[in-house]
């Protein structure tokens, strides 16, 4: 006889396992479906590895440059193979606790690959399951250029490359995205030759080129090469291993060669392999599921959350997804309703951003004020010799409601929350102001600049 669930979720991601533990302590009989690892590539092979090895980057970059401050650390190397069983470990640990959170919540995982039958079922390794309702989590996977297809040797994914396969010689990435650069940036501080293939006119596309022209600046200092405007049009492998690419850029075609090329060009929504005309499920021309603001699909009891449901593609989009759609499949009047949700960017320095830009304020017909407050003149980044960047503001003109906050630099995925915050309980710039920071810290930047955009900062002049 088939299994029958009152709940079942597609893929054990940050939005699955968060929507399966939810749904179990509600009360509903559960079960996750995951073909690979729990956890899915957040997990696995990105946000969690990704940030582990930028932070031994960080670390070796730091020794290199400590003499400035009257430390002396000679002969630093990298044991990749040490780094990577460090890495390991820690992807392990938060794995195993994810699984031990859904069975311990009295949820079931399956392993398998789930495609739809028909209403109200699947099928799992060729086992019928029944369910009364479904979150679809399958995620998304990186897009594949025809002559670059990632084979884990020459051409490389993300997840071979948060994989720490070797060093080297010359890393060429293909995209000046969010993981091209924070990819690209380790590679660089362990030790390779860095070029970034880009085929627009500026790097980190939809970011506010105030906050990225600070990241452009270190690239430089690193001396990573950046080609705008630039496509790689030809690949000659060699019999070494090795590759010769060709570039078609502003200035004509150019030769490159590389002994590795990471492709990260972007993602697309997992859902050719669900079967989704069997149960009336729509999407969009991406291959995104269209969902309402309860996160259902088109078809009865069946809901979408995270990457499948198509950009932005955010892990903790997907938790708070995830979440969201367990309660409306429990009967609460639970809707996907978020006014600021934070993005960061884990480069060097970091970039974060959450609420209106200034630029979209204004479009959305605010008359507003700005604020802005440089790490330079801050005690604690001063002293942590992290000085690049600063944290703009942007309130409105008539009620000073905070509307956004934007940060490029040291701290800013963590500081980035008190901004989150402040947008989402519709604080305004006294609420933040009038809250006393502690010193010295990287925080006391958000109060200034949040003070700067009406006038009354302390530790800046007043514009």
């Amino acid at each position: 006889m088939a299994r029958s669930y009152q709940a079942v979720v597609i893929g054990g991601g940050p939005g699955g396992y968060v929507a399966a533990i939810r749904l179990a302590q509600l009360g509903l009989k559960t079960a996750v479906i995951e073909k690979e690892k729990m956890g899915g590539v957040c997990l696995n092979w990105g946000c969690v590895p990704s940030k582990a090895l930028i932070h031994v980057a960080h670390t070796v970059s730091h020794l290199a440059e400590a003499k400035k401050f009257g430390v002396s650390a000679e002969g630093v190397s990298v044991d990749v193979d040490e780094t990577r069983a460090w890495k390991d470990k820690i992807v392990a640990k938060l794995t195993g606790g994810v699984a031990q959170l859904v069975k311990g919540n009295g949820g079931e995982i399956i392993e398998g690959e789930a495609r739809f039958a028909g209403p109200g079922r699947l099928l799992v390794n060729d086992e019928e399951i029944h369910f009364e309702h479904c979150i679809i989590a399958t995620g998304a996977r990186p897009i594949a250029i025809p002559g670059f297809e990632v084979d884990g040797e020459l051409i490389w994914g993300s997840r071979t490359a948060t994989d720490l396969p070797r060093i080297p010689r010359h890393l060429v990435v293909i995209g000046g995205g969010v993981i091209g650069l924070e990819l690209g940036t380790v590679y660089a501080k362990l030790g390779a030759k860095v070029t970034i293939v880009e085929m627009l006119d500026g790097l980190l596309p939809g970011i506010d080129p105030e906050l990225t022209r600070v990241v452009e600046r270190k690239l430089k200092k690193m001396k990573i090469d950046v080609k705008l405007e630039t496509k790689a049009s030809g690949l000659v492998r060699r019999d070494d291993g090795s590759a010769e690419l060709t570039l078609a850029g502003p200035k004509g075609e150019e030769k490159l060669e590389a002994d590795a090329i990471l492709m990260a060009v972007g993602f697309r929504p997992n859902t050719e392999a669900l079967e989704l005309d069997k149960v009336g499920v729509q999407v969009d021309e991406k291959g995104a599921i269209v969902v309402d603001e309860r996160l259902a699909t088109t078809a009865a009891g069946i809901h979408a959350i995270g990457d499948v449901t198509g950009a932005p593609f955010l892990a903790h989009r997907a938790f708070k997804q995830g979440e969201v759609a367990a309660e409306a499949i429990a009967g609460h009047p639970e809707v996907w309703d978020v006014k600021a949700l934070p993005a960061v960017v884990f480069t060097d320095p970091e970039i974060a951003s959450t609420g209106l830009s200034e630029d979209a304020a204004k479009a959305a017909g605010h008359e507003v004020k700005t604020g802005k407050f440089h790490f330079l003149a801050n005690g604690r980044a001063l002293g942590s010799a992290e000085t690049d960047g600063f944290v703009k503001v942007v309130v409105d003109a008539a009620s000073e409601a905070v509307l956004g906050v934007q940060i490029v630099g040291a701290g800013a995925s963590d500081l980035i929350a008190e901004g989150t915050l402040a947008v989402e309980m519709g604080a305004v710039a006294d609420d933040v102001g009038l809250t006393v920071h502690a010193h010295p810290t990287l925080a006391e930047a958000v109060q200034e600049a949040t003070m700067a955009a009406v006038g009354r900062a302390v530790h800046a002049i007043n514009k």
